[in-house]
């Protein structure tokens, strides 16, 4: 099957650029609502879940205070990558948090939820 890629977008009411980018942009802040473990060798990002499931990732691409963005090393696909992007609303002081992934149709959806949950962790250490 061919993975399309989805957008999800969160409003990080009243949380700080420096908090959001150490959540998104650091392997301790992903490890804060990610994944239990985030380490990183070069460009390799390795995540793990329960001590069950790991998974390594290349970032492949970043500006710092602004998007990461990584391609897990067993997708097969070259071109799907997951991203997290902060965007700052100068009219109300907010920020944006646009995540772009990569899921077969029928895989779209659970991958939501999924994304849903952890953002939602990710709101409640910044205090939201």
């Amino acid at each position: 099957m061919t993975k399309r890629k989805f957008n999800l977008e969160y409003s990080l009411n009243a949380v700080s650029g420096p908090i959001l980018w150490n959540a998104i942009g650091t392997p301790t802040g992903l490890q804060t609502w990610m994944a239990d473990n985030v380490t990183v060798e070069d460009r390799i990002y390795t995540f793990e879940w329960s001590k069950e499931e790991i998974r390594q990732a290349e970032m492949t691409h970043h500006r710092t205070n602004s998007f990461v963005r990584f391609h897990w090393l067993d997708d097969e696909n070259p071109k799907s990558y997951f991203e997290l992007r902060m965007e700052y609303n100068e009219l109300t002081g907010d920020y944006t948090l646009l995540i772009t992934d990569f899921a077969e149709e029928d895989e779209v959806e659970e991958l939501t939820d999924l994304w849903n949950t952890e953002v939602n962790q990710l709101m409640r250490l910044c205090g939201m």
